[in-house]
Protein backbone atom coordinates (compact mmCIF):
# COMPACT_ATOMS: atom_id res chain seq x y z
CA UNK A 1 0.00 0.00 0.00
CA UNK A 2 1.44 3.42 -0.50
CA UNK A 3 2.18 5.88 1.96
CA UNK A 4 0.42 9.18 1.30
CA UNK A 5 1.01 12.27 3.20
CA UNK A 6 -1.79 14.33 4.75
CA UNK A 7 0.36 16.85 6.16
CA UNK A 8 -0.30 20.55 5.18
CA UNK A 9 1.45 22.22 2.22
CA UNK A 10 4.58 24.06 4.18
CA UNK A 11 3.53 27.78 3.74
CA UNK A 12 6.98 29.33 3.32
CA UNK A 13 7.13 26.77 0.64
CA UNK A 14 4.37 28.09 -1.00
CA UNK A 15 5.69 31.55 -0.54
CA UNK A 16 9.30 30.53 -2.22
CA UNK A 17 6.74 29.16 -5.20
CA UNK A 18 4.98 32.15 -5.19
CA UNK A 19 8.16 34.68 -5.70
CA UNK A 20 9.77 32.24 -8.17
CA UNK A 21 7.07 32.17 -10.30
CA UNK A 22 6.47 36.15 -10.20
CA UNK A 23 9.95 36.50 -11.33
CA UNK A 24 10.19 33.55 -13.29
CA UNK A 25 12.36 31.87 -12.44
CA UNK A 26 14.92 31.13 -9.05
CA UNK A 27 17.96 33.19 -9.53
CA UNK A 28 15.94 36.55 -10.07
CA UNK A 29 13.41 35.49 -7.26
CA UNK A 30 16.69 35.49 -5.16
CA UNK A 31 17.60 38.92 -6.22
CA UNK A 32 14.15 40.39 -5.84
CA UNK A 33 12.95 39.07 -2.61
CA UNK A 34 12.31 40.71 0.60
CA UNK A 35 14.59 39.10 3.00
CA UNK A 36 18.17 36.80 2.40
CA UNK A 37 18.21 33.18 1.15
CA UNK A 38 20.29 31.27 -0.57
CA UNK A 39 19.60 29.82 -4.24
CA UNK A 40 20.19 26.34 -3.60
CA UNK A 41 17.96 26.93 -0.28
CA UNK A 42 15.48 28.07 -2.56
CA UNK A 43 16.14 25.12 -4.95
CA UNK A 44 15.56 22.37 -2.28
CA UNK A 45 12.24 23.74 -0.97
CA UNK A 46 10.95 24.09 -3.98
CA UNK A 47 11.71 20.56 -5.13
CA UNK A 48 10.17 19.51 -1.42
CA UNK A 49 6.88 20.91 -2.50
CA UNK A 50 6.72 19.35 -6.04
CA UNK A 51 7.43 16.13 -3.88
CA UNK A 52 4.46 16.77 -1.44
CA UNK A 53 2.06 17.62 -4.11
CA UNK A 54 3.09 15.16 -6.69
CA UNK A 55 3.30 16.96 -9.51
CA UNK A 56 6.11 19.03 -11.41
CA UNK A 57 5.33 23.38 -10.93
CA UNK A 58 7.99 24.56 -13.77
CA UNK A 59 10.41 23.70 -16.70
CA UNK A 60 13.91 25.55 -15.14
CA UNK A 61 15.37 25.98 -18.65
CA UNK A 62 14.01 28.50 -20.35
CA UNK A 63 11.46 28.96 -17.37
CA UNK A 64 7.85 28.16 -17.91
CA UNK A 65 5.07 26.92 -15.57
CA UNK A 66 3.23 23.72 -15.95
CA UNK A 67 -0.32 23.22 -16.07
CA UNK A 68 -0.01 23.01 -12.45
CA UNK A 69 1.97 25.36 -11.27
CA UNK A 70 -0.17 27.89 -13.53
CA UNK A 71 -2.95 26.58 -11.35
CA UNK A 72 -0.96 26.96 -8.17
CA UNK A 73 0.02 30.57 -8.82
CA UNK A 74 -3.25 31.27 -9.59
CA UNK A 75 -4.89 30.45 -6.77
CA UNK A 76 -2.27 31.44 -4.17
CA UNK A 77 -1.41 34.99 -5.78
CA UNK A 78 -4.57 36.84 -4.35
CA UNK A 79 -3.18 36.30 -0.75
CA UNK A 80 0.89 36.33 -1.57
CA UNK A 81 0.28 39.99 -3.64
CA UNK A 82 -1.63 41.33 -1.26
CA UNK A 83 0.81 40.88 1.70
CA UNK A 84 2.96 44.07 1.69
CA UNK A 85 -0.44 45.84 1.67
CA UNK A 86 -1.95 43.97 4.62
CA UNK A 87 1.15 44.95 6.52
CA UNK A 88 0.93 48.54 5.54
CA UNK A 89 -2.38 49.15 6.74
CA UNK A 90 -1.99 47.12 9.63
CA UNK A 91 1.25 48.82 10.66
CA UNK A 92 -0.67 52.57 10.00
CA UNK A 93 -3.67 51.40 12.26
CA UNK A 94 -1.31 49.99 14.93
CA UNK A 95 0.85 53.15 14.49
CA UNK A 96 -2.43 55.47 15.48
CA UNK A 97 -2.86 53.39 18.63
CA UNK A 98 -2.20 54.99 21.75
CA UNK A 99 -2.30 53.31 25.13
CA UNK A 100 -1.77 56.09 28.06
CA UNK A 101 -1.68 55.15 31.42
CA UNK A 102 -1.55 57.27 34.12
CA UNK A 103 -2.78 58.40 37.60
CA UNK A 104 -6.80 59.68 38.07
CA UNK A 105 -5.39 63.46 38.42
CA UNK A 106 -3.55 63.29 35.18
CA UNK A 107 -6.25 61.48 33.13
CA UNK A 108 -8.94 63.96 34.73
CA UNK A 109 -7.04 67.21 34.71
CA UNK A 110 -4.40 67.76 31.94
CA UNK A 111 -3.96 65.05 29.47
CA UNK A 112 -7.96 66.20 28.20
CA UNK A 113 -6.50 69.01 27.10
CA UNK A 114 -3.57 66.79 25.76
CA UNK A 115 -5.60 64.35 24.12
CA UNK A 116 -7.66 66.96 22.16
CA UNK A 117 -4.79 68.51 20.80
CA UNK A 118 -3.55 64.92 19.21
CA UNK A 119 -7.07 64.04 18.34
CA UNK A 120 -6.92 67.16 15.40
CA UNK A 121 -3.25 66.11 14.63
CA UNK A 122 -4.70 62.25 13.91
CA UNK A 123 -8.64 62.40 13.31
CA UNK A 124 -8.28 58.52 13.43
CA UNK A 125 -6.54 57.96 16.76
CA UNK A 126 -7.26 55.30 18.58
CA UNK A 127 -6.54 55.81 22.39
CA UNK A 128 -6.66 52.87 25.30
CA UNK A 129 -6.56 54.55 28.83
CA UNK A 130 -5.64 53.07 31.97
CA UNK A 131 -5.88 54.71 35.61
CA UNK A 132 -3.45 53.26 37.62
CA UNK A 133 -2.24 54.00 40.91
CA UNK A 134 1.07 56.02 41.45
CA UNK A 135 2.67 52.85 42.25
CA UNK A 136 1.89 51.13 39.21
CA UNK A 137 2.57 53.10 36.55
CA UNK A 138 5.88 51.52 36.21
CA UNK A 139 4.78 48.56 35.92
CA UNK A 140 2.17 48.86 32.93
CA UNK A 141 5.42 49.84 30.39
CA UNK A 142 7.21 47.51 31.65
CA UNK A 143 4.81 45.23 30.85
CA UNK A 144 3.83 46.56 27.27
CA UNK A 145 0.24 47.08 28.48
CA UNK A 146 1.30 50.68 28.02
CA UNK A 147 2.79 52.16 25.12
CA UNK A 148 3.89 55.46 27.32
CA UNK A 149 2.87 56.29 31.21
CA UNK A 150 2.71 59.62 32.85
CA UNK A 151 3.84 59.36 36.21
CA UNK A 152 6.41 60.24 38.97
CA UNK A 153 10.03 60.08 38.14
CA UNK A 154 12.25 59.17 41.07
CA UNK A 155 13.59 56.14 42.45
CA UNK A 156 15.23 53.10 40.65
CA UNK A 157 13.62 52.83 37.35
CA UNK A 158 13.19 49.44 35.83
CA UNK A 159 15.74 47.83 33.58
CA UNK A 160 14.84 49.56 29.97
CA UNK A 161 12.57 51.92 31.13
CA UNK A 162 13.19 55.73 29.26
CA UNK A 163 11.71 58.28 31.00
CA UNK A 164 11.61 62.23 29.63
CA UNK A 165 10.62 64.76 32.89
CA UNK A 166 7.78 67.11 31.52
CA UNK A 167 6.97 69.24 35.01
CA UNK A 168 8.42 69.70 38.29
CA UNK A 169 5.21 70.56 40.82
CA UNK A 170 5.55 72.06 43.97
CA UNK A 171 5.38 69.92 47.79
CA UNK A 172 2.78 71.24 49.74
CA UNK A 173 0.89 71.09 52.92
CA UNK A 174 -2.45 71.28 53.00
CA UNK A 175 -4.10 73.20 55.39
CA UNK A 176 -7.40 74.64 56.31
CA UNK A 177 -8.39 77.47 54.72
CA UNK A 178 -8.93 79.13 57.95
CA UNK A 179 -5.46 78.87 59.08
CA UNK A 180 -2.76 81.69 59.94
CA UNK A 181 0.42 79.47 59.20
CA UNK A 182 2.73 81.05 56.84
CA UNK A 183 4.97 78.17 57.23
CA UNK A 184 4.91 73.90 57.58
CA UNK A 185 6.92 75.17 60.70
CA UNK A 186 4.38 76.54 62.21
CA UNK A 187 2.96 73.05 62.56
CA UNK A 188 5.34 71.65 64.62
CA UNK A 189 7.04 71.84 68.27
CA UNK A 190 10.11 71.06 70.03
CA UNK A 191 9.96 67.76 71.11
CA UNK A 192 9.87 66.82 74.77
CA UNK A 193 12.13 63.67 74.38
CA UNK A 194 14.75 65.21 72.23
CA UNK A 195 17.15 67.50 72.85
CA UNK A 196 17.05 68.54 69.41
CA UNK A 197 13.62 66.98 67.60
CA UNK A 198 10.31 68.50 66.48
CA UNK A 199 7.34 66.92 66.54
CA UNK A 200 3.92 67.20 64.74
CA UNK A 201 1.11 69.32 66.69
CA UNK A 202 -1.40 68.28 64.06
CA UNK A 203 -2.46 64.80 62.77
CA UNK A 204 -0.96 63.81 59.67
CA UNK A 205 -3.15 62.50 56.79
CA UNK A 206 -0.45 60.56 54.48
CA UNK A 207 -0.37 58.22 51.64
CA UNK A 208 1.05 54.42 51.60
CA UNK A 209 4.47 54.38 52.78
CA UNK A 210 5.38 52.84 49.37
CA UNK A 211 4.13 56.08 47.20
CA UNK A 212 7.71 58.50 45.93
CA UNK A 213 5.65 61.31 47.43
CA UNK A 214 5.40 60.03 51.12
CA UNK A 215 8.84 58.78 50.61
CA UNK A 216 9.49 62.60 49.44
CA UNK A 217 7.90 64.21 53.15
CA UNK A 218 9.56 61.03 55.28
CA UNK A 219 13.20 62.15 54.10
CA UNK A 220 12.20 65.84 54.73
CA UNK A 221 11.18 65.13 58.18
CA UNK A 222 13.97 62.69 58.89
CA UNK A 223 16.01 65.32 57.52
CA UNK A 224 14.72 68.39 59.57
CA UNK A 225 14.64 66.11 62.70
CA UNK A 226 11.02 66.13 62.36
CA UNK A 227 9.04 63.06 64.01
CA UNK A 228 5.59 63.44 61.99
CA UNK A 229 4.01 60.23 61.89
CA UNK A 230 0.88 59.71 59.65
CA UNK A 231 -2.60 59.39 61.77
CA UNK A 232 -4.89 59.08 58.75
CA UNK A 233 -3.39 57.20 55.89
CA UNK A 234 -5.56 57.16 52.35
CA UNK A 235 -4.65 56.19 48.63
CA UNK A 236 -4.73 59.47 47.26
CA UNK A 237 -3.65 63.10 46.90
CA UNK A 238 -7.29 64.12 45.99
CA UNK A 239 -8.53 62.33 49.52
CA UNK A 240 -6.39 63.79 51.45
CA UNK A 241 -7.07 67.13 50.43
CA UNK A 242 -11.16 65.93 51.19
CA UNK A 243 -10.24 64.97 54.69
CA UNK A 244 -7.93 67.80 55.71
CA UNK A 245 -10.89 69.60 54.54
CA UNK A 246 -13.29 67.33 57.13
CA UNK A 247 -11.48 68.63 59.73
CA UNK A 248 -9.19 65.45 60.12
CA UNK A 249 -5.59 67.27 60.53
CA UNK A 250 -3.01 68.19 57.81
CA UNK A 251 -1.93 66.40 54.95
CA UNK A 252 0.97 66.05 52.33
CA UNK A 253 0.29 66.64 48.97
CA UNK A 254 1.34 68.17 45.33
CA UNK A 255 0.19 71.87 44.18
CA UNK A 256 -1.06 71.28 40.44
CA UNK A 257 -0.43 73.99 38.52
CA UNK A 258 -3.70 75.73 36.67
CA UNK A 259 -5.86 73.90 39.03
CA UNK A 260 -7.92 76.27 41.65
CA UNK A 261 -8.02 75.48 45.32
CA UNK A 262 -10.39 72.86 46.78
CA UNK A 263 -13.17 74.41 49.17
CA UNK A 264 -11.93 74.36 52.69
CA UNK A 265 -8.10 73.92 52.31
CA UNK A 266 -5.33 75.97 51.08
CA UNK A 267 -1.73 75.27 49.77
CA UNK A 268 1.27 75.91 52.27
CA UNK A 269 4.20 75.90 49.29
CA UNK A 270 7.37 73.76 51.00
CA UNK A 271 9.99 76.21 49.50
CA UNK A 272 12.71 74.10 51.12
CA UNK A 273 11.48 70.50 50.40
CA UNK A 274 12.34 69.24 46.88
CA UNK A 275 9.40 69.24 44.33
CA UNK A 276 8.17 66.18 42.56
CA UNK A 277 9.02 65.73 38.67
CA UNK A 278 6.45 64.62 36.67
CA UNK A 279 7.12 62.64 33.56
CA UNK A 280 6.69 60.70 30.57
CA UNK A 281 7.92 56.71 30.52
CA UNK A 282 8.84 54.37 27.58
CA UNK A 283 10.37 51.45 26.31
CA UNK A 284 12.75 51.50 23.16
CA UNK A 285 12.23 53.78 20.56
CA UNK A 286 8.57 55.43 20.51
CA UNK A 287 6.47 55.12 17.71
CA UNK A 288 5.08 58.19 15.76
CA UNK A 289 1.94 59.06 17.89
CA UNK A 290 3.80 58.86 21.40
CA UNK A 291 6.26 60.84 19.73
CA UNK A 292 3.90 63.34 18.76
CA UNK A 293 1.57 63.23 22.58
CA UNK A 294 5.17 63.84 24.12
CA UNK A 295 5.75 66.83 21.81
CA UNK A 296 2.00 68.09 22.98
CA UNK A 297 2.21 67.40 26.30
CA UNK A 298 5.58 69.62 26.49
CA UNK A 299 4.23 72.35 24.91
CA UNK A 300 1.40 72.30 27.22
CA UNK A 301 3.33 71.97 30.26
CA UNK A 302 5.59 75.06 29.38
CA UNK A 303 2.97 77.42 30.33
CA UNK A 304 3.23 76.04 34.14
CA UNK A 305 6.73 75.43 34.56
Amino acid sequence: MAWVDFAPMNIHHLELFYFVAKFEGITAAVRKMPYGIQQPAVSGQILQLEEKLGVKLFNRRPFALTPAGEELYDYIYPFFSRLGELEEKLRGEEGRHLRLAATASALRNHLPDCLETLKKKEPNLKLSLREVAPSDVHGLVTSQQADVAIGVIGGKMSEGLKSEPLLKIPTVLWVPSKSRAKSWKDYVEKDPYSKTGLIGKEPLIGLPPNEVLQQLFQKEFDRNEVNWPVSVEVNSTDVVRDFVGRGFGVGIGIFIPGLPSPKGVKPLVLKDFPPLVIGAMYQGRPKGVVEDFLAIAKAHVKGFA
